[in-house]
């Protein structure tokens, strides 16, 4: 992280003064704690918002979910995202409001000059697809 965090601070620190003319004085933290966590049971368990999301989903059957992962991420390996949401108990109609992209790269797929291309294209793709039909 030491080699990344200060571009990170130093391009949103300019962006948010610079472009959304947003003042304050508060240090912008690129990894905020966040606590207290809780790990499950026994405190060695992981995070899991899948049944947060497959609720979400339920109550809003029109809500689009977008997952974007790196083919080389350690953070949250390859098929997890296909192992949740095929254990989130979803119907047809709702499995089809969830679109996975794969890109090369890690857990910061944007690092990849390439991949951060192919991203901004998907994410675009996707919120145009979306939005309500007229």
């Amino acid at each position: 992280m030491a080699a990344i965090s200060s571009a990170y601070v130093s391009a949103f620190n300019d962006y948010v003064r610079k472009e959304l003319k947003y003042e304050n004085d508060l240090p912008y933290e690129v990894l905020a704690g966040l606590g207290p966590w809780n790990y499950g049971r026994g405190g060695n368990g992981y995070l899991n918002v899948a049944e947060e999301l497959r609720s979400a989903m339920m109550k809003t059957p029109h809500l689009k979910v977008m997952f974007a992962s790196g083919y080389f991420d350690l953070a949250t390996p390859y098929f997890s995202t296909n192992y949740t949401v095929d254990h989130m108990d979803l119907g047809k109609e709702l499995r089809e409001n969830i679109t996975t992209q794969r890109y090369i790269g890690g857990h910061m797929m944007y690092h990849h000059q390439k991949s951060l291309a192919d991203l901004k294209r998907d994410i675009q793709q996707f919120m145009t697809s979306a939005l309500p039909k007229k």
